[in-house]
């Protein structure tokens, strides 16, 4: 999870900075100076998108029915029967073969250590810049020439500014100052009172106080938390550099706007005199400061010696530049979405399904149960968020890739045997020839894998397509994608495929249907039959993802349901299968003869 959510802001951040610089370069002169730094608002609206909840922009889902049911149908006591839940385990098959997988795992925790190692280090770098702004306030006295702080009144009316904020002197700085979210400071330096004439106290005022009405003191903490998180990508460094640069040169053009023309030069210097690259404080990250770098002061100066007023010139270009901004960078949204929710997760609407707590018959695995009523057109489910995670299928697509196999006449309800090459097996049930429904019964890998290639990728890709299987990824190869590979499925996606399956809602004959149900009929009980499939995802001996997928049939009724779980070992088809008919015989759906 963490990986995707690092490639997924490694990738929307380089993007949007690539995207604003461009546009600033070739459109930055028919913005104005807030124009400019206006443009930057949109990059952090989209560095927040990794930090969105993944269901929220996960795409949509389909045959989702809503329905309401009555909590008390099933009438579930709470309590298993004491009845062997095991009954019917030996008529199912569950034989699984290890696949090897190189295990990369590792990348995603080594990334995530080495991002927590920069953010705490990066942290740490914030918290001491803190500690010395507050000895900087600690060590400060009360600003007190009378005439300057009328000025400094002067200047907050002008601006409208009505809270009240501390003007203090301090000898631990070279530059004018404003920080404090709560209690707003600003702090002069009071080496410099001995050339400061009121005038320039005038231009200083205005320009820290531009500052606090313009909110740039709350930017501040957006600015640095997000060079907290993204400390990785110099893209984000270069960024905020030239977003800050683009606030100065904002509020300098807004002071100006307050100035006449002949005060622009007069301005100018007062801002070159407090420039003292040797003693700059490059740890006080959450304060404006009026200084800069060389560079940024020659900008800066040369935005002030070509100012003109130009507040309401280029209202209508700026509109047209944002919308520009805008569609290009959210259209990448839905790109990114798209591919986060077809790899990874389904999105659900569980607004009116019923969510059952079976924790206790899960026996401490992790994993997700999805009931599906078909009279009342309802699901229960158990575990919400790993219902609609997506895993490899493993042997439950067999009878997918039977049914597709049937349908390109690979093979036909008649003839349907394919021959065993003599080659080893792992069970001896496989040594032999088969058919579809022992092949099905039987889990046989090597009859799937040879339809894999009668059947060809693009064949088995369209139809995965057209039945809307999971992710319908088969880039992991023939014979390969289906066990622990590319191709993926959620639980509730496997309950939607067996009811279309079932009602056959894709058009598939009627024979080929009736062969695969004939072959995935497990037992009978009383007046209700149970049939399903398991299957086990072994990756370098370790059992790690178990299915069970099905439906009961009784005499008025059809219920569909997919059980799978997810563990570091022995999360198998089997222990899916004991786990699945435990509940159903806790809720009476299908009880031991």
């Amino acid at each position: 999870m963490f990986l995707s959510h690092f490639i997924i802001g490694l990738c929307v951040s380089s993007f949007s900075i690539t995207v604003i610089l461009f546009l600033r370069n070739r459109f930055g002169r028919q913005l104005n100076a807030k124009g400019n730094y206006y443009l930057w608002m949109f990059l952090l609206v989209m560095l927040l998108f990794p930090f969105i909840p993944t269901h929220v922009y996960y795409a949509g889902s389909f045959l989702n029915d809503g329905s309401v049911i009555d909590r008390n149908l099933f009438q579930s006591n709470g309590e298993l029967s004491g009845i062997d839940a095991r009954r019917g385990l030996d008529v199912i098959q569950d034989f699984s073969v290890s696949v090897s997988r190189l295990d990369l795992s590792f990348i995603g925790t080594l990334i995530f250590v080495i991002w927590s190692i920069g953010v705490i280090l990066f942290s740490v770098h914030i918290i001491r810049g803190l500690g010395t702004l507050r000895r900087i306030k600690k060590r400060s006295s009360a600003f007190t020439n009378q005439g300057i702080l009328s000025i400094f009144e002067d200047c907050k009316k002008r601006l409208m500014i009505n809270k009240s904020i501390i003007v203090i002197s301090s000898n631990r700085i070279y530059s004018p100052m404003i920080f404090g979210l709560f209690r707003t400071y600003i702090a002069l330096p009071s080496k410099h009172e001995h050339w400061i004439s009121p005038k320039q106290y005038e231009y200083i005022f205005l320009h820290e106080l531009n500052h606090y009405k313009n909110k740039d003191l709350i930017t501040n903490y957006v600015i640095v938390f997000f060079q907290i998180v993204y400390w990785f990508n110099p893209l984000v460094w270069i960024a905020f550099k030239e977003m800050r640069l683009d606030r100065e040169i904002a509020c300098d053009a807004s002071v100006l706007n307050l100035l006449d023309d002949h005060l622009l030069i007069d301005y100018g210097n007062t801002i070159i005199n407090f420039v003292d690259s040797t003693k700059q404080n490059k740890k006080l990250h959450m304060v404006s400061q009026i200084y800069g770098s060389k560079n940024q002061l020659k900008k800066r100066i040369q935005q002030i010696s070509a100012f003109k007023s130009n507040l309401n010139r280029t209202k209508s270009k700026q509109v047209y530049i944002y919308l520009l901004t805008g569609i290009i960078l959210f259209v990448q949204i839905p790109i990114v979405s798209a591919f986060s929710s077809e790899n990874s997760r389904y999105d659900f609407d569980y607004g009116s399904a019923t969510i059952e707590d079976f924790q206790g018959q899960f026996q401490g695995y992790e994993g997700s149960l999805v009931l599906y009523d078909k009279n009342a057109k309802h699901y229960h489910i158990y575990n919400e968020e790993k219902s609609k995670l997506r895993v490899s299928p493993n042997s439950t697509y067999k009878i997918f890739s039977a049914l597709f196999a049937l349908d390109l006449n690979v093979i036909s309800t008649d003839h349907s045997t394919l021959p065993w090459d003599g080659s080893e097996q792992p069970y001896t049930a496989w040594s032999k020839d088969q058919d579809v429904s022992s092949a099905i019964q039987r889990s046989v890998n090597w009859y799937f894998t040879e339809l894999d290639y009668r059947m060809g990728l693009e064949s088995i890709q369209s139809n995965l397509k057209n039945i809307h299987y999971g992710n319908t990824d088969v880039s992991g190869g023939l014979g390969e994608y289906w066990l622990e590979s590319s191709l993926k499925i959620s639980p509730i996606e496997q309950v939607q495929l067996l009811r279309a399956f079932y009602e056959n809602q894709f058009g598939f004959k009627e024979s080929h249907i009736n062969l695969i149900k004939d072959s995935l009929l497990l037992e009978r009980s009383h007046s209700a039959q149970l049939s399903g499939k398991t299957g086990t995802g072994s990756v370098n001996g370790h059992d790690t993802n178990g299915w069970f997928i099905g439906y009961v049939e009784t005499e008025n009724n059809t219920y569909f349901f997919a059980t799978n779980l997810q563990s570091e070992d022995h999360a198998s088809g089997s222990t899916a299968s004991e786990i699945t008919l435990k509940i159903l015989n806790d809720l009476r759906i299908y009880e031991e003869n």
